[in-house]
């Protein structure tokens, strides 16, 4: 084996005193080993950063070890002759170390290391888990919060009641709500925020605990919340689509209103099918004096109410096909298993029919509830 002579390191086209000059030039510390691990050459970085020069050192007691690396890259790019990687630890900094081979006539006669000090890159990398550890922990905070707030205690001694909430991310901009608001009168309504994620379910928030769950007027409670939502100086691009019903136990009556929900529930039983229709504009700051009208339906023993976001027909397969209407409606009035059977049947079929090797989830919020009369 020859012995190693930097003066011949590219000596055809460029002369040692201007490589030398470039090498002590980098703010990287660059070292040359032979192989027997000594170091025969440091750059000025090195040295000036070791406080010493470490040439005829071993290339480990020149960082301060007793002993080889257990994960040495040296001897790895000598063994097989490809540059290798690692980090190293050298007093209070951490360094990226490359080792590559140094040929000669085809054969290994030393490895030149490059090492990167990466300590503060390091430090910002920690920085960044603690802060997305804190951020994942509020989520996981305001995710409870948000589905403490779906309905529990339901009204299900005239009614047969079941829902399904499926936010696309951890915190939805979906929401829905049912409520006894007097002896007689039960409210409901689903609900399609703007958006999703944290200011979204902020805005399930508002909605949860500014609707007025009083009034008999569908139409008046949404007029008091298009109010209410303007006072508060929201962004123009935030919005929430909602319809809102109210059924009266003791005639069977419902009445009902839209603020622009896309998807209108429907009524159906054996021998009839019927889509809850109604104008309305998103609960916003578009224009200043909206108008909610109200629709009214004489409700029958058996009948079936059934309120959705557009979450669940969206769901697209491999070949882009919507889920659609038309496969939700065939699950719905061909099944006479109880309600939550039938929208875990929803569910079920919806995702499969999505799932496939590109499959990345649900892309929007899913919400379906289903009301039964007794």
């Amino acid at each position: 084996m020859g012995a190693f002579d930097l003066e011949k390191i590219n000596e055809k086209s460029v002369n040692h005193e201007i490589i030398e000059g470039i090498i002590n030039g980098m703010y990287d510390w660059v070292r040359v080993i032979d192989r027997n691990d000594r170091i025969i050459y440091t750059n000025k970085a090195m040295a000036d950063g070791l406080k010493n020069n470490p040439v005829g050192m071993r290339c480990f007691e020149a960082i301060g070890k007793d002993s080889p690396c257990p994960n040495c890259v040296l001897r790895k790019a000598v063994f097989d002759g490809v540059p290798h990687v690692k980090e190293e630890i050298i007093g209070d900094r951490i360094f990226s170390v490359m080792s590559s081979p140094i040929k000669e006539n085809g054969e290994i006669i030393a490895v030149v290391e490059v090492l990167r000090d990466v300590t503060s890159m390091k430090q910002l990398q920690h920085s960044l888990v603690l802060q997305n550890k804190k951020l994942q922990d509020d989520l996981n905070l305001a995710k409870k919060l948000q589905c403490s707030l779906l309905p529990k205690h339901l009204p299900e001694d005239k009614i047969n009641f079941s829902f399904v909430y499926k936010p696309c991310e951890a915190l939805g901009g979906d929401f829905l709500d049912i409520f006894n608001i007097d002896g007689d009168h039960i409210g409901i309504y689903i609900a399609d925020v703007s958006g999703h994620g944290v200011s979204a379910s902020m805005l399930t928030v508002f909605l949860r605990s500014s609707i007025d769950k009083k009034t008999l007027s569908p139409s008046l409670a949404l007029n008091k919340l298009y109010e209410e939502f303007n006072k508060n100086n929201f962004d123009q691009d935030l919005y929430i689509t909602l319809f809102y019903a109210i059924i009266n136990l003791k005639d069977y009556t419902l009445t009902y209103t839209n603020a622009g929900h896309s998807v209108c529930p429907f009524v159906f039983n054996k021998n009839r099918f019927e889509i809850l229709r109604t104008p309305g504009t998103p609960i916003s700051n578009w224009i200043d004096a909206p108008e909610y009208t109200e629709g009214k339906l004489q409700l029958l023993h058996g009948d079936r109410l059934f309120f959705y976001t557009d979450g669940i027909i969206e769901l697209k397969n491999e070949k882009k096909e919507q889920f659609g209407e038309e496969r939700l409606l065939d699950i719905l009035l061909d099944n006479t298993s109880e309600p939550a059977v039938i929208l875990n049947t929803i569910i079920d079929r919806a995702v499969g029919f999505a799932q496939g090797p590109a499959y990345e989830g649900i892309p929007d919020d899913i919400t379906i509830a289903l009301i039964e009369i007794k």
